[in-house]
């Protein structure tokens, strides 16, 4: 490989949603002050339970949809910080699932996709969460007009690292896998991205060690605002 960090020819640019172009801290956060100082941990918590769910359900054949998941693992981590577990109209659950429809992008999300739009890429999302839950989050975020296309398990019923959620990107773009830059902030995401047969860029924010999984991305970066220069659309000199 000549060009080691340059992934090339990329055609169109797929990301993840949560985590990645989304802040999911972002929900506790907000309710830092009702929730107390154990914020950080109930939504770390929340998010950890939150992919279990979605590896367990798919491993059982138990599909619910991403939302439903998201509550459930709610109330999880709420019953596991000591905070009142129940639902109902204005309940701490429900300002938090509240937030987490709207979550904020990250500050670089908007810039990195006018970027790559700019330079002739597609854009699109391939998700977990259902299309409401995109929908919502893209309009709110601004993101929605920077998009080519939305995409979400739902249309499979499975979660991912499945390969049918990453092939509905192939179909849906008509492109060929490796020439789809798939992005993601979780290693694990990346390294089934990979397996598929996707150029996989991980976002790294926390410095994480790479998974020990089958099959790793090829390039990681520290921010999304890194990723254009990253990508080339045409092939590389040998």
């Amino acid at each position: 490989m000549g060009h080691p960090s340059i992934l090339a020819p990329i055609d169109s640019c797929v990301f993840d949603a949560y985590g990645t172009l989304f802040d999911v801290s972002a929900a506790a956060a907000r309710h830092r002050a009702e929730i107390g100082e154990a914020w950080e941990r109930l939504s770390a918590l929340w998010r950890q339970k939150q992919l279990e769910y979605t590896w367990l359900r798919s491993l059982m054949g138990a599909h619910a949809d991403f939302w439903q998941v998201t509550a459930e693992a709610l109330d999880y981590a709420l019953a596991s910080a000591g905070l009142a577990p129940e639902r109902g109209q204005g309940t701490l659950h429900a300002r938090l699932m509240d937030t987490y429809r709207v979550l904020d992008a990250y500050p670089d999300a908007a810039e990195t996709l006018h970027s790559l739009r700019q330079a002739g890429f597609r854009t699109a999302i391939l998700s977990n969460g259902t299309p409401a839950m995109l929908e919502a989050a893209a309009e709110k975020s601004g993101l929605a007009p920077l998009l080519d296309a939305v995409l979400s398990i739902e249309t499979v019923g499975i979660y991912k690292p499945h390969a049918s959620v990453y092939r509905l990107a192939v179909d849906r773009l008509q492109v060929e896998a490796p020439r789809v830059c798939f992005v993601t902030a979780n290693g694990w995401d990346a390294a089934g991205a990979a397996r598929f047969g996707f150029r996989a860029a991980w976002i790294n924010r926390a410095r994480q060690p790479r998974e020990r999984l089958p099959a790793e991305p090829e390039i990681e970066i520290a921010a999304l605002a890194d990723l254009p220069a990253r990508v080339r659309r045409a092939p590389l000199p040998a």
